[in-house]
């Protein structure tokens, strides 16, 4: 008994001599591969040329006249927020519920808060100035308030001017969510004395809250006016402030009217329709104080023709930087 077991050990010992020997080597066999699995099969990698068809590809497209099951997508309100006529459709055509409520604030935190802000006040984190961006919206303004659901949609879905298209990132479902949820955003920012009163809310501590909220900007602003006082404007400051926001996203320097905001060509001491907030239309000079008004409170009067654009209110500028701005707008008249 102890032959073979002394046999046995003798064995072991050999056979892991044996392995350890092989440790390092460079075998030229091909590895064992007992289960095949799918690991090896007769198909063709993306973009890989492939003889059988006349155009050599690999990738086919879908045969003409045909749509992929689950694919239709006929219903064009749902999918693309419009109908039969083409129009934005005025309301979502999914049920409202707390669900789709939750959902909606839940991808507006992913999606879109970094661009239109918490309470999509347009205040979002990337668009502070520094990294080039055309300021979002807010959508708290009258014409996104009255405005259909399906443009709120067609938004996330095509993308509009500076915004990309969040078809990939966002699905269908998930798009009226959102659409959903900027109208609870919108109702609860322009909610009346009167509605609050019905709810548990001290309406005067909200009141010194907000004015708190006001005197610290304004003494902040202040103070950045003040430190600005000792700054000389000039013409090339204020172009690197332009760039730096991005605003020729929207206006032209080449007197080209077909831009979304007016052209700065010749602008300056020229004479223009516009149109107040209240809807008047008025003749005015475009002179420092209008262009600085229209920078700081763009709604104020927006030029004729140009009333439905969106501009955001660039109040937190300096009076340097202000100043910088509008002369280097004056050095691109020819007067």
């Amino acid at each position: 008994m102890k032959t073979k077991g002394l046999a046995k050990a003798g064995g072991v010992l050999l056979v892991g001599l044996m392995l350890s020997g092989c440790r390092g080597s460079i075998s030229e066999k091909p590895p064992i591969h007992p289960n095949m699995n799918m690991d090896q099969q007769p198909r063709k990698e993306a973009q890989e040329v492939n003889n059988f068809f006349e155009d050599g590809r690999s990738m086919r497209q879908p045969v003409e006249g045909t749509v992929a099951r689950g694919l239709r997508k006929a219903d064009a309100a749902y999918y693309e927020g419009v109908d039969d006529n083409g129009e934005w459709v005025a309301e979502m055509p999914v049920e409202l519920t707390r669900s789709i409520l939750y959902r909606g604030q839940d991808r507006y935190d992913v999606f879109c808060t970094p661009c239109h802000g918490i309470t999509g006040d347009g205040q979002g984190i990337i668009m502070t100035g520094q990294y080039g961006y055309v300021p979002a919206p807010t959508f708290h303004q009258a014409r996104l308030r009255e405005a259909p659901d399906g443009e709120i949609y067609s938004a996330i879905y095509n993308g509009v001017r500076n915004m990309p298209s969040y078809a990939h990132q966002v699905p269908v479902e998930d798009r009226w969510a959102i659409v959903a949820y900027v109208r609870a955003l919108q109702a609860s920012q322009n909610v009346s004395e009167e509605e609050i009163a019905n709810y548990d809310v001290d309406l005067n501590e909200l009141k010194a809250e907000f004015a708190a909220a006001q005197e610290a900007e304004a003494e902040m602003q202040a103070a950045k006016d003040a430190k600005s006082a000792d700054i000389e404007p000039t013409a090339d400051l204020g172009k690197e402030i332009i760039t730096q926001y991005a605003c020729g996203a929207c206006h032209n320097e080449t007197g080209d009217p077909g831009g979304i905001g007016p052209t700065w060509y010749n602008l300056f001491g020229s004479e223009a329709e516009v149109v107040t907030e209240d809807g008047e239309r008025i003749t005015v000079t475009k002179d420092e104080e209008y262009i600085i008004e229209s920078i700081v409170y763009p709604e104020a009067k927006k030029t004729s023709g140009y009333e439905n654009g969106v501009m955001v209110a660039y109040d937190y500028l300096a009076e340097h930087e202000l100043q910088s701005i509008v002369e280097y707008i004056k050095t691109l008249s020819d007067n």
